[in-house]
């Protein structure tokens, strides 16, 4: 059976992943790629360093978010999201950011592009001073929806 995810299973999809794929678009072309990110139940938020992605959301922040959920080729979620780019440049909001990927990486081992570019040490406010700071972003949602199947 085939069918559409209710609100409250769109966010459950959500939240209970995190590697998911953001596609931008330039005047040109439109990029996609994976992103390891964290939903709160309110935005996805996700970090990177500058590089394509950043320079393209900055001059045109209108995104779409995907994110699968595969147990087998008949038995899937997959979510997608439209919003909009927003750059955390606020301490409280980047240290936010910051602590709910701590808090949700902690235990998992990560590829060297889904991790921070360096695991603080002596602690977050430390590593906020860092000289290559990463660049947190949210992904502000303005619609989504989901399907799925399951035999």
């Amino acid at each position: 059976m085939i069918g559409n995810l209710t609100e409250e299973q769109i966010k459950e999809v959500l939240k209970n992943n995190i590697l998911g794929r953001i596609g931008c678009h330039d005047r040109n072309r439109t990029y996609v790629v994976p992103i390891s990110y964290v939903y709160d139940e309110k935005f996805i938020i996700a970090h990177s360093v500058e590089g394509m992605k950043i320079k393209i959301m900055r001059e045109n922040p209108n995104v779409c978010f995907e994110v699968d959920e595969m147990i087998s080729y008949t038995n899937w979620k997959s979510v997608i999201a439209w919003g909009y780019f927003q750059e955390l440049t606020d301490e409280r909001e980047r240290y936010y950011a910051m602590k709910l990927f701590i808090d949700r990486f902690l235990h998992i081992k990560l590829s060297q592009t889904a991790t921070l570019v360096k695991t603080p040490e002596k602690g977050i406010n430390e590593y906020l001073q860092a000289t290559k700071k990463p660049i947190f972003y949210r992904i502000v949602i303005n619609e989504f929806t989901g399907k799925f199947e399951k035999e």
